[in-house]
C-alpha cells in the first residue's frame, strides 16, 4: 500500500441528474501538508468535498465513481459519522455552533466526558455525570493550539464571527486521531487580523502532521500558507503543483483558462461610447445584502453601453442590483439619468425608468401560478398604471391591451408556450427568463439590469437569452446591465467587466484582457502584474 499521502482520491466521477458535474477527478494530499483546492465558482471544489465527507447529497442522488485511499488504504465513506471516523474533520462554511451552550460545550458536544456516581450505578450509564472540569481542560488546550484567547466557559451567543470561527477549528482539533481536516473558506468572514491568526494557527495545525485541504479564493492567501495544490476547472481535474514552483498569475490563467465560447454572432457596432455621457452614477455605495454585502463602491454606468458585473459568490456583485431596487438596505449616492434614486423607497428605481430581472426568478421575479399576459403586465400596471382602463372613478385591467401586448412580446422574443394564458409555472426555465425580460421592458426602461440571465437554463436558451440582451442594446438603444457568474457570459457580450471582490471593485476590464487578468482580479489578489 502506498502511505505517502493521507489523502487519496482518484477518477472521481459524479452526477446530478444527469448533469456530470465531476469528470474524473483527482486530488492526493500529504501528512502535515496545507493543500489549497482552487477553482471558479461551480468548478466542483465543494462537491468533491462532499464526496470525501460522506455527504447525503451524494449518496441520495445515486453516488460517484472513482476511489478513496486515507492513509494508503482503500475506505468507502457513506457518511459524515465514517469520514470522522477515519479522522477527517470539516470546518464548513456555515457555522454549525449552537448559540446557548458554552465554549467548551460546543467543542465537546457529541463527545463529553463523564464520570459514574451513585444513580448511574445503580440506573445505567445514562445518569452518569459531565466531567466538566476535564472537559474545560481539553477545551481550553485545543483554544492555546490556535491561539483564542477567550474564557472556556463563556457562552457562544454574542461571540464576534470571527471567534465562531475559531471556536469550529478548536472543536476539530479536539478530536482524537484527526488525521485531515477540510478548510470551507474559513477566512470569508474575518478580518485581515482574524485571517493572519487564522492561517498562523494552520501552520501549526500542519506542523502536528495533521492535513490540511484549504478551500478559498484568496490567492494571496494561497501563496502565503500552502505547500501545493489542486486545480479544478468545469468539474475536471486541470494540475497539481508545488507552490513553490508556481505563481499567483500562472494560478489565475489555470482557473480561468479556457476557450470562450461564441454566444453572440458577429453584430455590426455603430454605437459611440463616451466616459463623459453618463446614465447611471454610485458613489460611497453600500449594501447589507447578507451574503453578498457592498462596502462602498463608486462605478459610472456609460449611456448605450452593457456593462457587466462579475465575481465569485458572495464577494457582493449581487449586492449592487438588489441595494438600487431597494430590497436590501442600501446608502450612498444613487443618479441614474440625472435623477436621485432613494434606495430606502421599494420600487423607486423603477418608477424613474429603470428594469430589472432578478436573479431569484421563480421567488422574486414571476408570479408562478398566473398567466404570462398577468405576469408581463404586473409590474407595470403597479408602477405606471399602464393596461389599465378607466371605469367610472375606478380603474380596471383592460384585458384586451393586456392580451395584445403579451401576445406581442411572446412574438418577439420568442417564448414558447400554447398561448399568453398559459401558467408560467409550466414554462421552462429558458421561457421564464423571456418572461422576466418581458415583464421589464413593460415599464419602457431607460436602463435594463439583468442579473444572472442564463441562471440553470441549456446551452441553447443561453445563447438566445445572451442575442436578446444584444439586440436590446444595439438596435433599441437600451443601456444594459448583466450582473453573473458566468464569467464566459460576460466576455462574450459586454463592453466592460466590473469585478467585484470582498464587497469593492477589483477592477473594471475589457472582454478580451488576459484569463490571468481575470483570475487576479477575481481572487483579489493585491499584487497585479506589471502592466496589468
Amino acid at each position: 500500500m502506498n502511505s505517502q499521502y493521507v489523502l487519496k482520491m482518484e477518477g472521481i466521477t459524479k452526477e446530478y441528474f444527469g448533469n456530470r458535474v465531476l469528470n474524473d477527478v483527482n486530488l492526493s494530499v500529504r501528512p502535515g501538508e496545507i493543500h489549497a483546492l482552487m477553482g471558479e465558482n461551480g468548478a466542483g471544489k465543494s462537491t468533491l468535498m462532499n464526496v470525501l465527507f460522506g455527504m447525503p447529497v451524494i449518496h441520495n442522488t445515486g453516488g460517484f465513481s472513482g476511489t478513496i485511499e486515507v492513509g494508503g488504504e482503500a475506505v468507502t465513506i457513506d457518511n459524515p459519522q465514517k469520514a470522522m471516523e477515519l479522522g477527517i474533520g470539516m470546518v464548513h462554511q456555515e457555522f454549525m455552533l449552537i448559540p446557548g451552550f458554552t465554549v467548551t460545550e460546543n467543542i465537546k458536544i457529541g463527545r463529553e466526558k463523564t464520570t459514574p456516581g451513585i444513580a448511574s450505578r445503580i440506573f445505567g450509564k445514562a445518569l452518569e455525570r459531565l466531567d466538566v472540569d476535564s472537559m474545560r481542560k481539553d477545551a481550553r488546550k485545543a483554544l492555546d493550539t490556535i491561539g483564542l484567547d477567550i474564557e472556556e466557559y463563556v457562552k457562544v451567543k454574542g461571540l464576534p464571527v470571527g471567534y465562531m470561527q475559531f471556536i469550529e477549528i478548536a472543536r476539530e482539533i479536539d478530536k482524537t486521531g484527526i488525521k485531515l481536516m477540510i478548510f470551507d473558506e474559513p477566512t470569508a468572514v474575518l478580518t485581515e487580523s482574524e485571517a493572519e491568526r487564522l492561517l498562523e494557527a494552520m501552520r501549526v495545525i500542519a506542523s502536528k502532521g495533521i492535513a490540511i485541504v484549504f478551500i478559498t479564493h484568496r490567492l494571496d492567501e494561497v501563496i502565503a500558507v500552502t505547500d501545493s495544490m489542486t486545480i479544478l476547472r468545469d468539474g475536471q481535474f486541470v494540475k497539481r503543483i508545488e507552490t513553490k514552483e508556481t505563481s499567483a498569475v500562472e494560478i489565475a490563467e489555470l482557473m480561468i483558462g479556457r476557450k470562450v465560447e461564441k454566444l453572440l454572432d458577429d453584430t455590426t457596432d455603430e454605437r459611440v461610447l463616451s466616459d463623459e455621457n453618463i446614465i447611471l452614477s454610485l458613489k460611497n455605495y453600500f449594501v447589507d445584502m447578507p451574503g453578498e454585502r457592498v462596502k462602498g463602491i463608486d462605478l459610472d454606468v456609460r449611456r448605450g453601453e452593457i456593462l457587466g458585473i462579475g465575481g465569485l459568490a458572495g464577494q457582493g456583485k449581487l449586492g449592487i442590483p438588489n441595494g438600487i431596487m431597494g430590497l436590501f438596505d442600501a446608502e450612498g449616492t444613487i443618479v441614474l439619468d440625472g435623477v436621485s434614486i432613494d434606495p430606502k423607497k421599494l420600487g423607486d428605481a423603477l418608477k424613474k425608468g429603470m428594469g430589472f430581472v432578478s436573479e431569484d426568478r421563480r421567488s422574486v421575479g414571476l408570479l408562478l401560478e398566473e398567466s404570462i399576459e398577468h405576469n408581463i403586465a404586473f409590474t407595470a400596471m403597479q408602477i405606471k398604471g399602464s393596461f389599465l382602463k378607466n371605469i367610472g372613478v375606478g380603474k380596471l385591467y383592460d384585458a384586451k391591451k393586456g392580451r395584445t401586448h403579451a401576445e406581442d412580446m411572446i412574438r418577439q422574443l420568442d417564448i414558447r408556450c400554447t398561448s399568453a394564458s398559459q401558467q408560467v409555472g409550466a414554462l421552462s426555465g429558458g421561457n421564464q427568463q423571456k418572461v422576466c425580460l418581458a415583464r421589464a421592458l413593460a415599464l419602457h426602461p431607460i436602463l435594463l439590469v439583468v442579473s444572472e440571465p442564463t441562471r440553470g437554463i441549456d446551452i441553447g436558451a443561453k445563447k438566445l437569452v445572451i442575442e436578446l440582451l444584444a439586440n436590446l442594446n444595439r438596435r433599441e438603444g437600451m443601456t444594459v446591465i448583466v450582473v453573473s457568474s458566468e464569467l464566459n457570459e460576460l466576455r462574450s457580450i459586454c463592453d466592460r467587466i466590473a469585478i467585484i471582490s470582498e464587497g469593492k471593485i477589483a477592477s473594471v476590464m475589457k472582454p478580451n484582457d488576459s484569463d490571468a487578468d481575470f483570475g487576479l482580479a477575481m481572487a483579489g489578489y493585491k499584487e497585479r502584474r506589471k502592466g496589468s
